[in-house]
């Protein structure tokens, strides 16, 4: 009986008090903690965006860590400004970066959109962009997800922002995200969307 009450302790504190840790018991203060600590940077020097929910954004690097190292060093190690257009493998299909260069679209043009396997991390290498960013349970859907594109459409209301070399963006399944919309003077864009897969 001993034995298994002390398995059981050393269960309850090893899930409960490892500091920045693997438990899923992120609260919005431990999260904002753990993102000012800069550690899982490892050397990049890129700030998260604001709008980033920070609280999911400490659970799937937690969950994920591995994956997510990779993808942050691709963005700190890689010469982004000289890489061409294309698809770029980091990890397989669990982590993997499109690069794309041209003009943005009108606000018009550009539509809300979500993801349920992958998170996008989104990085303006050259230009600027508006971005919107909206919850998904608000939006009204107009296109249901479709499994295989890993996307749904949406109409809702959001806030938008502007995406420039000095921030990146993530979008979580919870996040709606209307991407691409043409800043004034900004003709050219030059972009990095990476996709890392989510972990449930």
């Amino acid at each position: 009986m001993k034995t298994l009450t002390a398995l059981f302790l050393l269960v309850v504190v090893a899930g409960t008090t490892n500091g920045f840790g693997q438990d899923t018991a992120w609260t919005p203060a431990k999260a904002e903690k753990w993102l000012k600590s800069n550690e899982w940077k490892n050397g990049l020097k890129l700030k998260p965006h604001p709008s980033i929910n920070k609280v999911v954004f400490a659970g799937q690097y937690h969950k994920n860590k591995a994956e997510w190292d990779k993808a942050f060093a691709f963005l700190r190690d890689s010469d982004l400004v000289n890489m061409k257009p294309g698809k770029y493998t980091i990890d397989g299909t669990d982590v993997y970066a499109t690069i794309t260069e041209g003009p943005e679209k009108t606000f018009e043009q550009s539509a809300w959109e979500s993801h349920r396997k992958y998170t996008d991390l989104q990085y303006v290498i050259k230009g600027k962009e508006k971005i919107g960013v909206a919850p998904v349970a608000g939006a009204t859907v107009t296109q249901a997800y479709d499994e295989k594109a890993d996307i749904a459409h949406y109409t809702s209301e959001g806030q938008y922002y502007i995406g420039d070399p000095s921030v990146f963006f993530l979008f979580f399944p919870a996040d709606a995200h209307r991407p691409n919309i043409h800043v004034d003077g900004y003709d050219v864009v030059k972009k990095v969307v990476i996709k890392i897969r989510v972990v449930d």
